[in-house]
């Protein structure tokens, strides 16, 4: 294919793409009261699972008891005329583009497979099934770890009593959407270490030297966000980190075939 052929291809990827995030957007729109209602505004609610199971493990361990709270002492407000408005049909295409995930993957795929050769071109449910479970996998632990401790930490935090914390729409779901989606995005690490390794451009050697450096991004992010105790730490660090010896592995076994390949 030439060069503008490639382009019409791309061109027609992000056309299928968009359409299936504003398909997408649109059966979310249809259901954005139980979206918002049971979903979106539900960590800030005091009775989130999350809190509960933190105050559970708090009870138990006699732990820091900063998620034994009935409510967060914030409130959150629009203060644009078409701030509701504008924020359901962002919050839609969001939700859209989530769940629209596996579709994109596909005509990523598809995009890419014509550089392939023919055993590496049987991997594309595999590739689709394992990125999109990955994904999604990152969604759930950004929505029920880091946004409500995200949550609980800068709703609770004060520099002054006198300052109350009447929360912003915009700000809310900026939190949400930027921290599920970051964590989604995350997620796919293992995916994206195994293109790069493919094509030579990183190493079971570089992400071992580099290991001590990542392990302690992790523990910084986990200590930020979790209250001063160990237990919650570890409970954020220990996905991060199995995704990060996940990749090592990866990088192990695609090194060792280029090894084969080159000896054959």
């Amino acid at each position: 294919m030439s060069f503008l052929d490639h382009l019409e291809e791309l061109r027609w990827l992000l056309i299928r793409s968009t359409l299936a995030i504003l398909i997408c957007g649109v059966i979310a729109f249809i259901f954005s009261k139980f979206i918002f209602d049971n979903i979106i505004f539900a960590p800030a609610s005091g009775d989130f699972l999350t809190y509960q199971f933190f105050c559970d493990l708090a009870n138990k361990y006699d732990l820091d008891k900063s998620f034994c709270i009935t409510e967060l002492p914030f409130e959150i407000q629009s203060r644009r005329m078409d701030g509701q408005f504008s924020t359901d049909i962002w919050t839609s295409i969001t939700a859209g583009f989530i769940l629209a995930f596996p579709v994109i993957l596909w005509e990523f795929w598809k995009f890419i497979r014509p550089a392939l050769y023919d055993k590496e071109r049987k991997y594309a449910m595999a590739f689709i099934f394992s990125a999109s479970i990955l994904f999604f996998l990152g969604v759930f632990f950004g929505y029920f770890l880091i946004v409500p401790l995200s949550i609980n930490f800068l709703g609770n935090y004060r520099i002054s009593e006198i300052v109350k914390n009447d929360i912003d729409l915009d700000s809310y779901l900026s939190l949400i959407k930027t921290t599920v989606i970051s964590c989604g995005l995350i997620f796919e690490l293992p995916i994206l270490i195994y293109f790069l390794a493919k094509v030579g451009l990183v190493s079971a050697e570089f992400l071992r030297k580099y290991r001590k450096y990542a392990y302690v991004i992790m523990l910084i992010v986990a200590a930020v966000v979790t209250p001063p105790d160990v237990v919650s730490q570890v409970i954020v660090t220990v996905p991060l980190a199995i995704l990060y010896e996940l990749s090592i592995f990866i990088a192990v076994r695609i090194g060792k075939k280029s090894e084969i390949t080159k000896a054959n």
